[in-house]
């Protein structure tokens, strides 16, 4: 892993160049040493030489030149070779071989270098490699020096003096473990060296990818310390100064988004984004009540590329492939809503499309009841107004002959005249609730026994219409504080349709669920259902789903409505969910802590 640190890298990078200037370095001198070395025995051997050919020059007695020449270079590894008339081949060894052979006069005389001395007199100088015994082939590296000499005035001698290359060899060898004890000790140093700056170095950026790590992991707020005032303590202030910089973008980002959040959380609308595929990105709150409605309609299943409805779904290509806005109308269960989808841009490119749904239930009620509250008025009033006009004028013509009969008629047009007073009296309480004069006795009841008794006001209708009855209470021991009264009015209501509204064979439940905070009621039947374009106005006024199936000729389609406000008098909520040939569920929420 060292290799793939800085550190390793930088001293391998320290380490390799070091080692190939000292590989250059131990060359150049080995070569210049061995030169060095050479050339200076070439010169004392030349001094050498030019001494012998001096002395054998003074001298007239020949034999004792020669000993005092023995003399002089029997200090020195070297062999002499005097030669003394070269035309005849006569040539002198000196007694002290020093282990070096007698080379031949020819050896001298056929070498191109060597052979100056004869030719043109002058001194010569020559390293190589010698044959010295050629029947053995046996050769030897020596350093041969060459001088001419006269003898008796004339130019008619030569003195060589010749030694191994051995002596030199070691010389030059000292000198090479000397330099390679020095590369060696200038490895290690350099070795040290390279560490203590790498780690100087990489110790702040090591510090800087820590630092980094943790402005990833979103603490903009790390600082590098400056330990240095070079480069990388400048780079040190820049990486601080970057945080400081993120920090502040990343805030004002995250207040954008907020912002953009809150504005889109507190919107009555719903907002739904698209991308360029046509899944949804974000949502808000009523765009998520839309999804929810939709997911119910589905049958509480999630399909694959069934999100939203398939009329959004041909509206979101509209949008994209004409690349203008475009409008269109939703019905799901119940809630009409407007939908208008544009189209969204990455600069030039469409990049999806916002969808902006507007909840028109309210409004297109609002329509519905205008148009039909006068109707339902006189609907439900012009019956029992036509009745009793009708009987009385059979009592004025005298139509009603026997007692019996006008006691019939009488007892009728009491009947109508009852059915009328109840009528204006509901819309009269109704009217009180909805302006906040509805006067509520509390007590606390026992939700067990609560339920039970109402369920069995219902048992004999029921039988009758062979419906199974069924109760459940989560908590037999759960108190709550109400008005008895109105909350039994309000499930008598609801169970009296379920049961009038369910054929043979079906089941209405009445479920009592205990909550932390309050208590859920529902009433479910396995009845025919409520057609999807009446749920929105179930809990309207003279809402009648099915003006054949009401409570017989006493039903002024109040009921629901004054189960609203009774309801919501009591602080809680109600709601219902119903599906055509699946049956209906009434469910409204009383919380625990009302006030009186």
């Amino acid at each position: 892993m060292i290799w793939r640190s800085v550190v390793g890298k930088l001293w391998l990078t320290i380490i390799l160049l070091v080692a190939f200037v000292l590989s250059i370095l131990t060359i150049l001198l080995l070569q210049f040493f061995e030169d060095f070395h050479v050339e200076k025995e070439a010169e004392q051997m030349e001094r050498l030489a030019n001494k012998v050919a001096s002395v054998i020059e003074r001298y007239d007695d020949r034999e004792q030149a020669l000993d005092t020449a023995w003399e002089i270079t029997d200090f020195y590894p070297t062999r002499v070779m005097i030669v003394e008339n070269d035309s005849q081949g006569e040539s002198r060894y000196s007694p002290n071989a020093h282990g070096l052979p007698e080379l031949s006069l020819d050896v001298f005389k056929k070498d191109p270098i060597l052979k100056g001395v004869f030719t043109d007199r002058e001194t010569v100088v020559k390293k190589g490699d010698f044959v010295t015994d050629e029947a053995a082939a046996s050769h030897n590296e020596l350093l041969i020096v060459g001088v001419p000499m006269e003898l008796d005035g004339e130019d008619n001698g030569e003195v060589f003096l010749y030694q191994s290359l051995d002596v030199i060899a070691k010389t030059t060898s000292q000198a090479r473990n000397l330099i390679y004890i020095a590369a060696g000790i200038a490895i290690v140093l350099t070795t040290i060296f390279a560490f203590f700056l790498s780690t100087r170095i990489t110790a702040p950026l090591l510090k800087m990818r820590e630092a980094a790590t943790e402005v990833a992991k979103g603490k903009f707020d790390t600082k590098v310390p400056m330990v240095t005032h070079d480069e990388i303590g400048e780079l040190s202030v820049a990486f601080n100064r970057m945080g400081r910089q993120l920090n502040n973008y990343v805030t004002a980002l995250n207040q954008e988004k907020e912002q953009l959040s809150s504005i889109l959380s507190s919107m009555a609308d719903g907002v739904i984004t698209f991308d360029k595929t046509g899944a949804i990105l974000s949502t808000n709150p009523p765009a998520e009540r839309f999804l929810k409605a939709w997911y119910y309609e589905q049958g509480m299943e999630e399909k694959p590329g069934n999100e939203v409805p398939e009329d959004i779904n041909e509206l979101f290509s509209l949008v994209v492939t004409l690349e203008r806005e475009q409008l269109t109308e939703v019905e799901l269960q119940g809630r009409s809503w407007v939908v208008v989808m544009t189209p969204l841009y990455n600069q030039s490119a469409i990049r999806g499309a916002v969808a902006v749904f507007r909840d028109m239930t309210e409004e297109r009620r609002l329509d519905k009841l205008r148009k039909d509250f006068i109707a339902n008025v006189s609907h439900e009033l012009r019956t029992p107004i036509a009745m009793l006009q009708g009987y009385s004028e059979a009592i004025v013509d005298d139509i009603a002959s026997s007692d019996e009969e006008k006691k019939e008629v009488a007892q009728i047009i009491y009947d109508e005249s009852l059915r009328m007073g109840r009528l204006v009296n509901e819309l009269l309480d109704l009217a009180r609730m909805e302006a906040g004069h509805n006067e509520l006795h509390y007590s606390n009841i026992h939700l067990q026994d609560f339920g039970q008794r109402i369920l069995r006001k219902f048992s004999g209708l029921a039988r009758d219409r062979q419906v199974e009855l069924n109760f459940h209470v989560s908590n037999d021991e759960r108190m709550l504080k109400i008005d008895p009264d109105r909350i039994e009015q309000v499930l008598t209501n609801l169970i009296d349709n379920a049961v009038r509204h369910t054929p043979g064979g079906g089941e209405v439940r009445l479920l009592i669920t205990s909550l932390d905070k309050g208590v859920q009621f529902d009433v479910k039947d396995t009845g025919s259902g409520i057609p999807e374009d009446d749920l929105p106005f179930v809990f309207e006024r003279f809402y009648k789903a099915d003006k054949a199936r009401t409570r017989g000729r006493s039903g002024t389609g109040l009921g629901l409505a004054i189960a609203r406000n009774i309801v919501e008098s009591h602080h809680g909520h109600i709601s219902v969910h119903s599906k055509s040939g699946e049956g209906t569920t009434f469910s409204f929420y009383i919380p625990d802590k009302v006030k009186e």
